[in-house]
């Protein structure tokens, strides 16, 4: 097969990788492919960043590798950034008027690590401003639109990513998940995503939002493409992230190809037994939302897993508990950001405290505001005790509420969303109508747990819908093991949104 009859763009990562190693196509001619959709497709709000020589100079420099004989599931592959990851080609916003034009002088060990593998930067993608956001519509950039339709929100804050996976624009994204923001997206977006155990990925270089929450993930069309995105991803990295957990590195796709524990060919999941949070399946959750997650638990059952209901009784708790924890954090977080050594800074202040109050005032926007203030009220005197420290109180029985039910089951699996993708603006004059939606992501990254969405069919009018599958700690390989067997009997993560699927004979 020739460069030229391939849809380079309906190519996933190993596809891809396969492809260039075969000499099929070059990485240099996959990337000016790509570069060129990016721009035909702008409209969707996807990238707020690109710089063709420097992708250009990375994909060449793949080719050279390959010319070589050098091997990598990732050598020529391209991909693109969030935008809180710093990278030196490129600028690095946050989304946020306040980083406007920031050029960061070294890249965030994950760039630098899937550099190192041989993966070609595309650009930087959009996202709610400093990952603050559901709906990737607190963009000081302008939102990020759904590519299902138009109208509607992609899901924050890594909306950018899935948006440029699911339009075909980019075959992976990198994300980051503070309490959904990489598995919300995902659903809405029907990609796959997946957050890792706290501390798999160093935040070393990620502009920080909440310090005890963030994590970096990989965002790909399948669970087999998330898999090998994360083995170059994750590591220790102690020496310049002190929350890096200390575990060697992993191939995330060692059992991708085999049966769970004990289990026949025929039936790869039998043995596997999947808790059903009572709490993820009530009358707060859409019908048809739950209609497609009973489908695709139907299909795991198929494989032979057994489903079993389970408590996760302080499920509701979690939100009060997030929004205390994750605003006082960025308030401390945020405090940097003052006018005086980088970022926007007010023009000719009258003293030291009109500088902090209109460069902070100027720059960032209301949800960052209001976080902020949140933040600040609950650290202070006569509050921390009284919210603060409640709230982690309350984060500490929610990992605890986890642990028994792992006592019961393999993994967890409900719904990652009460709805589908709502209409861009609808929530943004009711700001705790956005904080509900996160309702069944926000417990797993309370107890730092990886957790992960998969396509699982299309609800209302329709627009996809994303089955969550959460795992106990430093169990990614085997989430990613029950989500591609599910992959491979369902086709739900390989379809492309209408205005994106190829005509007979189009290779555009």
């Amino acid at each position: 097969m020739s460069a030229a009859t391939l849809d380079l763009h309906q190519m996933g990562v190993a596809e891809l990788g396969a492809a260039l190693h075969a000499r099929q196509t070059s990485a240099t001619e996959v990337a000016q492919h790509l570069l060129a959709r990016a721009h035909a497709h702008s409209g969707l709000g996807a990238y707020l960043a690109l710089n063709e020589a420097a992708t250009l100079a990375q994909a060449a420099a793949a080719d050279a590798r390959l010319s070589a004989g050098e091997r990598g599931p990732l050598l020529g592959v391209p991909l693109a950034h969030k935008d809180v990851f710093v990278t030196r080609d490129f600028p690095t916003t946050a989304g946020s008027k306040m980083l406007q034009g920031y050029r960061s002088p070294f890249d965030a060990t994950v760039v630098q690590r899937l550099a190192a593998a041989g993966a070609v930067s595309l650009g930087k993608l959009n996202c709610d401003e400093f990952a603050m956001g559901s709906g990737n519509d607190q963009s000081a950039y302008g939102p990020a639109h759904n590519p299902w339709d138009r109208t509607r929100v992609p899901g924050g804050s890594s909306g950018g990513s899935a948006v440029a996976v699911a339009a075909r624009l980019a075959p992976a994204a990198t994300g980051t998940d503070t309490g959904g923001s990489i598995r919300q997206p995902a659903s809405f977006c029907g990609v796959t995503g997946i957050k890792p155990t706290y501390g798999r990925c160093s935040r070393y270089g990620l502009v920080a939002y909440a310090s005890s929450l963030d994590q970096a993930g990989p965002m790909a069309r399948s669970a087999h493409d998330c898999a090998l995105l994360l083995s170059a991803m994750a590591g220790p990295d102690v020496e310049r992230d002190s929350t890096s957990l200390e575990q060697p590195p992993e191939d995330y796709s060692r059992y991708l190809a085999q049966p769970w524990p004990g289990a026949s060919a025929s039936r790869p999941l039998q043995g596997l037994r999947i808790g059903l949070p009572r709490e993820f399946f009530g009358p707060g959750c859409a019908s048809d939302v739950l209609q497609a997650v009973r489908a695709a638990l139907s299909e795991l059952e198929r494989l032979g897993a057994t489903l079993l209901d389970i408590d996760l009784p302080r499920t509701e708790l979690a939100i009060p508990a997030y929004y205390i924890i994750a605003p006082a954090e960025a308030s401390s977080n945020l405090s940097r950001y003052d006018g005086v050594r980088y970022g926007h800074r007010a023009a000719q202040p009258s003293d030291l405290l009109d500088l902090y109050q209109r460069s902070r005032s100027e720059a960032f926007g209301p949800e960052v505001q209001r976080r902020i203030l949140l933040g600040t009220y609950v650290l202070s005197h006569g509050y921390y005790d009284a919210y603060y420290i409640k709230a982690q109180q309350i984060r500490r029985l929610i990992a605890q509420d986890f642990q028994t039910a792992f006592g019961q089951c393999d993994l967890i699996a409900g719904p990652v969303a009460p709805s589908v993708a709502w209409a861009i603006g609808a929530k943004t004059a009711d700001p705790l109508a956005a904080y509900l939606a996160d309702i069944y992501t926000l417990p797993a990254s309370l107890a730092g747990l990886p957790g992960m969405s998969v396509p699982a069919g299309f609800g209302a009018d329709p627009l996809p819908v994303g089955l969550q599958l959460i795992g106990n700690y430093l169990s990614e390989a085997r989430l990613l093991q029950v989500a591609h067997q599910l992959q491979l009997v369902s086709d739900w993560h390989t379809r492309t949104p209408p205005p994106f699927t190829p005509c007979p004979g189009s290779h555009s």
